[in-house]
């Protein structure tokens, strides 16, 4: 076929490929079916292009118009495909992820309780008391631990290696507490206090020596949102293992499916917190930075994750506050 009967037998698909790509700038401008049509026509027309590339190369002028017409179809098709995604994830940030945290806010008081009142028993015991400090750690191993071991855990493997380890261990933690509330709650606060109990224990030997600022030094940069997710994880297990005590009227193994897909969302939501916290163990924690530095990185990231919810639950107060329903989607 020459270059003219070429042009004559598509002339009208390129000119319609134009018209709806025009017409899909605005997507609401267009019904499902002109979008068929388009991504029809935008296929058809990049095989023309290809065939025109090999028969017709002496014609630049009919290969310039096929790129264009098949590059402006693809910009539009998958330029609105990129910003469903976009709009998805944002929807994600600001709506969805922090009403599932809303929905567990109670359950996430209860956790917060459970990690941090061992902690504060176990570091205000261990500091004030002589006994229990000899009982925890004896004198070579207490110092050890204080001036090098616990500041060592945090430097003496690559950035990059020892953050994907904290990662895949903030993950099973975090997963380990969520999983765990299916046994009626009891596991999965055990692990929290367990938790707790175990940060206190290390608070308390430096409080003791009086070295707590390099203690919070060590553990606030990356502990202020890897502690605040874990808490959130185990608020999740304890709402699982509440299903399965009190299933209201819903057979418990309908309570405790329904509970699995709603509570989905704030899983998705804690990987990225776990993400984060491992960057910032990985990355600065161990650094050779002012402490102030450090922590400040930390209260970043912190409030760069967690304020998309904050600001949801400021909004809901202000607006009257439409409760959570538990029964609703989220």
């Amino acid at each position: 076929m020459d270059i003219d009967a070429f042009v004559a037998a598509n002339q009208g698909s390129w000119w319609r490929l134009q018209q709806l790509t025009e017409r899909a700038r605005k997507i609401s401008q267009v019904t499902p079916d002109e979008l068929d049509e388009l991504v029809h026509l935008y296929q058809r027309t990049g095989a023309n292009l290809a065939h025109a590339r090999i028969e017709y190369a002496a014609d630049p002028s009919l290969t310039s118009r096929l790129t264009l017409l098949v590059g402006d179809a693809h910009g539009v098709l998958y330029g609105q495909r990129d910003t469903e995604v976009k709009r998805g994830i944002l929807q994600f940030a600001t709506v969805t992820f922090p009403a599932a945290i809303y929905g567990l806010r109670r359950f996430i008081l209860v956790a917060a309780l459970l990690t941090f009142v061992p902690w504060a028993v176990f570091q205000i015991w261990l500091s004030v008391s002589p006994t229990a400090f000899d009982v925890a750690a004896p004198d070579a191993a207490a110092q050890q631990y204080i001036e090098q071991d616990f500041e060592d855990y945090y430097s003496n493997q690559p950035s990059q290696n020892f953050a994907t380890q904290v990662f895949l261990n903030n993950i099973r933690v975090g997963f380990l507490a969520f999983a765990a509330g299916i046994l009626l709650c009891v596991v999965t606060a055990a692990l929290l206090a367990w938790n707790g109990a175990n940060g206190g224990k290390a608070g308390g030997l430096f409080t003791h020596v009086g070295q707590a600022d390099k203690f919070w030094g060590l553990i606030l940069p990356h502990g202020m949102i890897e502690l605040s997710a874990v808490v959130v994880a185990g608020a999740a297990g304890l709402r699982m293992g509440w299903a399965m005590i009190d299933p209201g009227d819903r057979p418990r193994f309908h309570a405790i499916t329904d509970e699995a897909r709603r509570l989905g969302s704030v899983l998705v939501g804690l990987v990225v917190a776990f993400l984060l916290a491992a960057i910032v163990e990985g990355f600065v924690t161990g650094r050779p930075w002012p402490t102030s530095v450090r922590v400040g990185i930390g209260v970043f990231v912190f409030v760069l994750f967690w304020g998309w919810t904050i600001a949801y639950v400021v909004r809901l107060r202000r607006e009257g506050g439409e409760q959570y329903s538990p029964d609703a989607p989220i």
